[in-house]
């Protein structure tokens, strides 16, 4: 007899609760179907018809983001602004640089200040979740190192007790540091700016007998070491490895169709590479590619007539822009880091995976 009033009482309820919900969609106010449309609409989609393309990036880092003499922004991370561009937009200078700093480039980000972060930012756990932002395929491995005085007599992190070190504030750096030096027993005063012109200024002032930051960036600062000052010569970046710096363009997080637009333009970049596509052959090659694979990064016409398309929102042959644009990985590397640039970098572990290196893309297929 219980059970049979509470089953009445339950299909009673679930009777209340479909009428209930029923009354609440009778009530939705009309065009909310639109509203949420609206707030489903992609950036890439915005970004295309804005024609134009927003990057937060670095100015101050020779090699990655470095304000000219002529006024222009260049660099490794610049090719990056302009590959994305390429691909959304197909024309690589319908982009706009935003300089931004360290400390405030997430804030920038969510802001809207910009569309893509490819400025020289490390991927963590913290900035994957606490920050709300989605970080794209690696485009550069690096770790955190320490530069000092040629001179100082420092041969190690060891030899560096009672020392004072610049850092950038708002960086892993700065979190490295203290960690590092934590577990060797050293102390030390960080002496932190924003950017790296004043950090500059402090290291010539004797404020600091150190500068930690990533081992690229450390290099591009030390190619353009001021003459007047000992040059890049009057430099040592030590060999000890602080940390692992994977750096890589980040968006906000939320939008699927805008992330894999940026993540798979990094991708196609490296892909391209290991299979022979550079910017001298990528045109005959999107015409009569030497194989399979390289048709479908192409976008090629297949057997059936259409080309392979992804499904990113982009033209099927949207890396035939992007290689014509600023070539492939080893190209972009080659023309501001490597080995015949002022940084003088080896590819390492930048190199492919097939020469022992981390750079590995899934395949266009």
């Amino acid at each position: 007899m219980r059970r049979g009033i509470f089953a009445k009482t339950a299909v009673l309820a679930a009777a209340i609760a479909l009428l209930a919900a029923a009354c609440s969609r009778d009530k939705e106010p009309a065009g909310g179907g639109k509203k949420q449309q609206e707030e489903a609409k992609s950036l890439l989609d915005t970004v295309k018809e804005r024609g134009t393309l927003r990057c937060g990036v670095n100015e101050t880092v020779p090699g990655f983001g470095f304000l000219t003499a002529e006024g222009q922004i260049e660099g490794f991370d610049i090719d990056f602004c302009k590959a994305i561009a390429a691909a959304v937009l197909g024309d690589p200078e319908a982009h706009e640089l935003v300089p931004i700093s360290a400390d405030e480039r997430f804030n920038a980000l969510r802001a809207g200040q910009y569309d893509v972060l490819t400025r020289n930012t490390t991927w963590t756990s913290s900035r994957d979740g606490a920050e709300g932002v989605a970080f794209a395929h690696v485009n550069f491995y690096d770790g955190q190192a320490m530069m000092v005085r040629a001179d100082s007599g420092f041969e190690s992190l060891e030899d560096m007790n009672n020392t004072a070190i610049c850092v950038t504030t708002g960086t892993t750096t700065e979190l490295n540091l203290a960690d590092v030096f934590g577990e060797l027993g050293l102390d030390f005063e960080a002496v932190t700016f924003e950017e790296n012109p004043q950090l500059q200024e402090a290291f010539i002032q004797d404020r600091c007998q150190g500068w930690t930051s990533d081992r690229s960036q450390l290099a591009g600062i030390r190619s353009a070491w001021p003459a007047d000052e000992g040059g890049p010569e009057s430099l040592v970046i030590l060999d000890d490895v602080m940390s692992k710096e994977p750096l890589a363009p980040a968006v906000l997080d939320g939008d699927s169709k805008w992330y894999d637009a940026v993540s798979w333009t990094v991708k196609g970049i490296i892909l391209a590479e290991e299979l022979g596509v550079d910017s001298g052959n990528v045109e005959a090659q999107a015409t009569s590619p030497d194989n399979p694979q390289i048709g479908n990064l192409l976008g090629a016409p297949t057997e059936e007539g259409a080309p392979f398309d992804p499904g990113f929102g982009l033209e099927p042959d949207f890396m035939v822009n992007v290689i014509t644009a600023v070539g492939n990985y080893g190209e972009i590397f080659d023309r501001h880091v490597g080995p015949n640039s002022p940084l003088g970098l080896e590819r390492g572990q930048n190199a492919l995976w097939t020469e022992g290196g981390l750079h590995y893309a899934p395949p266009t297929r």
